[in-house]
């Protein structure tokens, strides 16, 4: 009778505990998003604030930017050189998240997120990595990318072609 009491306690304690757990979890997971999609707020509020020292504080010392344009891939620095003129003329650009989802790796280090940003090019997306640094979240890489609508991706396609059929044959050497 008294192994049955303990037995029954004991895994009484472990279902407890293994539901205080998933609540303590799922409780960390949402902090740690409040913590990234404030990052990426901030992001878009400096940009359109053209405050280039705090908008390039959220990006990590090696990290990539990826823009719309295949040409557009550049480190920390070569993305600072090219935001400079942009940030320089008192407004960068402004981007509004409509929709954003964040997951994060089993470590909790890293997070990754996509997301539909109003722009002045319409609807883009941007998605990306962030690791967490000692207590902050930096942004490791994001990528800018314009959508296409199905219903015009033809004449998108036609429009494009020449310019890119030249990048093409020029990465296929």
């Amino acid at each position: 009778m008294k192994k049955n009491i303990v037995f029954t306690l004991i895994a009484f304690l472990l279902v407890c505990s293994n539901s205080l757990f998933s609540q303590k979890k799922g409780f960390y997971e949402n902090v740690q998003k409040k913590n990234v999609g404030k990052v990426l707020d901030d992001l878009n509020l400096y940009a359109s604030k053209a405050d280039f020292k705090n908008y390039f504080k959220l990006y990590a010392e090696e990290s990539t930017f990826i823009g719309t344009d295949a040409n557009e891939v550049w480190n920390k620095k070569e993305f600072m050189d090219y935001s400079k003129p942009h940030f320089e003329k008192g407004k960068a650009w402004n981007f509004t998240s409509l929709k954003r989802n964040i997951t994060f790796s089993a470590d909790g280090k890293y997070a990754w997120f996509d997301e539909l940003l109003d722009t002045q090019m319409k609807l883009c997306r941007g998605s990306g990595v962030l690791e967490k640094i000692g207590t902050q979240w930096k942004i490791k890489q994001y990528v800018l990318s314009m959508t296409v609508p199905n219903d015009v991706s033809n004449e998108i396609i036609k429009i494009k072609t020449p310019i890119e059929d030249v990048i093409i044959s020029g990465l296929k050497k």
